[in-house]
């Protein structure tokens, strides 16, 4: 007897207990269910939710491997200082920097499944209904948004808040109107403001230096250009788009992340609409504010200088705007569902996203905010563009020309020329 049929014999013992929901989980994640339907018109496919979201997790992964190198690879140049022009192979792809970025960002990933499949298995049990899938791409898209150096206590605790008050309370996968992910990431940005500044985003317990332990910490290319100090950072263009610069776990690589929206794309898991109008909407805020300082309206030592005098095209490869216009702004519960509210939606994420980082220096990042209120109004998009298409409709029918109803004779000639 193989694995599925002895855990097909398992589940059956599970039955009408109180724990079967957990059980059926496991199950269910290994194997499709053995329940079929017996009556209605029903399309077939090999996909469900659980498959939908591997889908993306498969997307995320590259993200997470290459955050765990930079997290080494940042540590250690700011201790070696590496030269300008060194070799990928020689300085980043290192077991030294896997090691370190490993026991640095596992745990976040470790905490964040533990306690936020704990919370959603607990309500399976409690509530009598099938564990749901929905944690499953939020327990990967949680480290990968926050700074690597969170602590676990405080991870566990915005996991827990984020599960319970931004999905539980609204009935669970599907039924949130705010994206989960998120919820915890604006939890720890409000409770614990001084640790998500998002300035200084990696802090390393220490290198023994000259006999001291000094932690070492490295402000990201946002939080100098909010402090003005745009001409002090060194990295390349190649650094920004590759991601060799510090950052939150996941959100450095625009290439990776590239990547992952186009296998999106061609998996049909992620809206293309969304995603090309958000990259719109920022580069376009972008360029009123490049305007603005072209224009000399504000003068260079203003606070908000550094940030509007950035090529609007490099805010899309620095900080969390790429990372959070394909994994999150497309998450399909939250989002808008008609292809014209996409359009809105997304544009208005990116417009919102650029202004934000810009007229914020304090935190000098927007698009976890830019999404949050836009998940809000996203139901409001879409009821204003169903009502704008019955509208339409409704004036077609009005200017349309009502033929007469045909006689008795007339219908019986149109049956025959129809046969």
């Amino acid at each position: 007897m193989g694995l599925k049929e002895n855990l097909h014999q398992t589940k059956l013992k599970f039955q009408g207990k109180k724990m079967a929901p957990a059980f059926n989980a496991i199950h269910t994640f290994l194997y499709s269910p053995n329940e079929t339907t017996h009556s209605g018109g029903h399309v077939r496919a090999v996909d469900d939710l659980k498959r939908t979201m591997n889908t993306v997790i498969l997307a995320l992964v590259p993200c997470l491997l290459f955050g765990i190198f930079n997290a080494g690879y940042q540590h250690y140049s700011a201790v070696n200082g590496f030269p300008a022009d060194f070799s990928i192979m020689e300085h980043f792809i290192t077991w030294d920097n896997f090691w370190l970025g490993a026991i640095t960002v596992l745990p976040l990933v470790i905490v964040s499944y533990g306690v936020g499949l704990a919370i959603e298995f607990v309500f399976a049990v409690i509530k009598g209904h099938e564990v749901e899938e929905g944690y499953l791409v939020t327990g990967m898209l949680v480290p990968l948004i926050v700074p690597v150096d969170t602590p676990l206590w405080m991870l566990a605790i915005a996991v827990a808040f984020g599960v319970v008050i931004g999905k539980e309370v609204f009935g669970g996968t599907g039924m949130n109107i705010l994206n989960p992910a998120l919820t915890i990431r604006a939890f720890l940005f409000f409770a614990y403001p001084t640790w998500m500044s998002g300035d200084k985003v990696w802090v390393h317990e220490g290198v023994e230096r000259a006999g001291t332990a000094d932690a070492i910490s490295g402000e990201t290319i946002l939080g100098y250009l909010a402090q003005n100090k745009g001409a002090e950072f060194s990295y390349s263009l190649s650094d920004m788009f590759f991601g060799f610069i510090p950052g939150s776990v996941g959100e450095t690589s625009a290439f990776l992340i590239l990547l992952g929206g186009l296998f999106l794309i061609f998996t049909k898991i992620a809206s293309w609409r969304i995603m090309v109008s958000a990259v719109a909407g920022a580069l376009a805020m972008g360029l009123i504010f490049n305007g603005v300082v072209a224009a000399e309206w504000i003068p260079e030592y203003s606070k908000f200088y550094g940030l509007m005098e950035f090529e609007f095209w490099k805010h899309l490869i620095v900080g969390g705007l790429a990372f959070g216009i394909v994994y999150m702004a497309t998450d399909p519960v939250t989002g808008s569902q008609t292809n014209k509210g996409k359009w809105i939606y997304g544009f208005l994420i990116g417009f919102i996203s650029v202004m934000i980082r810009v007229f914020n220096p304090g935190y000098p990042e927007g698009v976890f905010l830019a999404i949050l209120l836009m998940n809000v109004f996203a139901p409001t998009i879409d009821h204003y563009v169903v009502r704008g298409n019955v509208r339409k409709r409704m004036k077609r029918l009005k200017n349309a020309t009502i033929l007469p109803k045909p006689s008795e004779g007339q219908a019986e000639e149109l049956k025959v020329e129809t046969a």
